[in-house]
Order: structure tokens, then C-alpha cells, then sequence
């Protein structure tokens, strides 16, 4: 019998390659209670790492097709994947 399943391994290579591999996810994640200029600086901060990523498409690729709530994953906000809708 054939086996119909992928390694898992393949579905996050990507990840090792990522600019953002080892730094704090308090960079890419809200903390509690952050508002306004701080996030906005935050979510700045996190975008331009994002930016020289050499896997950002499947970094927002995945955020997209998992539907990703929380977090910036590659250069997108949470705010521009809910604009996006879901399934975008």
C-alpha cells in the first residue's frame, strides 16, 4: 500500500532558512496590555526583518493557509491578514 502522507520535515524546511531563526517571539508577538505606538513599533521592527527574509512567501503562506491569528509571519501584520479575509 502506498503511502499518501508527506514528511512533516518537508512541510517546515523552510523554517530553518527563516531571518528571524533565534531571535525573541516577543518580536514578532504582542505582549500583553501593547497598544498603539509600541505595537506599531513593534510590528515595524519585526516587518523590516521580514523584509531581507529569503523565505517570507512561505513564512505568509503558511500564516495565511493555517489562518494565524496572532503574530507578524512574513512581513504581514495581524491586522493585514484579517483585511485579507479568511482563505487569502
Amino acid at each position: 500500500m502506498k503511502s499518501t502522507t508527506k514528511p512533516l520535515l518537508r512541510l517546515w524546511e523552510w523554517q530553518a532558512r527563516a531571518a528571524c531563526r533565534g531571535m525573541k517571539s516577543s518580536m514578532f508577538f504582542s505582549p500583553a496590555g501593547e497598544r498603539g505606538g509600541a505595537r506599531r513599533r513593534r510590528e515595524a521592527r519585526a516587518v523590516a526583518v521580514c523584509r531581507g527574509c529569503p523565505v517570507q512567501s512561505d513564512c505568509r503562506s503558511f500564516a495565511e493557509n493555517s489562518r494565524q491569528a496572532y503574530g507578524v509571519w512574513g512581513g504581514a501584520t495581524e491586522r493585514q491578514r484579517r483585511a485579507l479575509g479568511p482563505g487569502s
